[in-house]
């Protein structure tokens, strides 16, 4: 998809309204498709040996590829334990990351649904890796509060916050429980890709130093923000953070962004 100049936060109201009904629509279809998908690969003996036939996989593999490349640019440690919200019946992207990435990495999966969760365990049931390093929770996030501290990198799916009101709700409730230093890994939006996700504003993540903003060119969709729960106190960033910048074929790296404490 070639770069876009609309900037959606100058629309009109009536077609900012209608920007929000596309979203929900298209977040509603994205929904029942990987929750189609995930039915029929459990029916496979090894779901996992399958996972080519959902439509977007090859976007996945690419969007994964990514966040792990942006992560690692920031953090040479690899994590032991990764959050996942918003994981779904088909949760791609933990899979993606712990099969090819982070092969010793547990992932914790958080989502409201619990047919969702369901859906999502039969597919790692039958693996002897992924069955005991995938964890699902059927939990709304804001009644998440201590275990988010156990996480150094927490991933907030696109679709989770629908708008900006419950975006930064979010937001702000995971700048209050994550642990210092730990990474939050945002989903959002640029350009027409907006009238398809939420946009997550730099300027919104109160609590977090915002590292990099990553606006994608090729296929795909999302963009990528990764930023860092900030100490109570001025400290040096400990020895895993690099705050050197890596330039990548999908898109534009903007620079880092200093975001001042509300």
């Amino acid at each position: 998809m070639p770069p876009s100049t609309i900037d959606v936060t100058k629309l009109t109201p009536s077609v900012q309204q209608i920007r929000s009904n596309l979203i929900r629509l298209c977040g509603e279809a994205e929904g029942l498709l990987e929750s189609h998908y995930s039915t029929i690969l459990s029916s496979y003996h090894n779901p996992l040996h399958h996972l080519s036939i959902f439509p977007y996989y090859s976007n996945y593999l690419k969007l994964a590829l990514l966040e792990f490349t942006i992560l690692t640019n920031h953090c040479t440690l690899l994590p032991t334990k990764i959050a996942f919200i918003g994981s779904g019946p088909l949760p791609l992207t933990s899979l993606v990351l712990a099969s090819k990435h982070l092969k010793t990495t547990t992932f914790h999966n958080y989502d409201l649904d619990p047919s969702a969760n369901s859906k999502a365990l039969r597919l790692v049931s039958t693996d002897p890796d992924l069955s005991k390093r995938m964890v699902f929770h059927t939990s709304d996030i804001l009644d998440v509060s201590n275990a988010l501290k156990e996480y150094e990198v927490v991933y907030l799916a696109a679709l989770v916050g629908m708008n900006k009101e419950e975006k930064n709700r979010i937001i702000d409730h995971l700048a209050k429980y994550m642990a210092p230093g730990a990474f939050l890994m945002l989903r959002s939006a640029h350009g027409a890709r907006a009238f398809l996700y939420p946009v997550v504003d730099p300027n919104d993540l109160r609590g977090f130093e915002v590292l990099s903003v990553f606006h994608p060119t090729d296929d795909v969709i999302n963009s990528v923000i990764i930023a860092r729960k900030k100490y109570p106190m001025a400290i040096v960033p400990n020895k895993c953070c690099d705050e050197s910048q890596v330039l990548f074929n999908h898109g534009n790296m903007i620079e880092e962004l200093a975001i001042e404490e509300n």
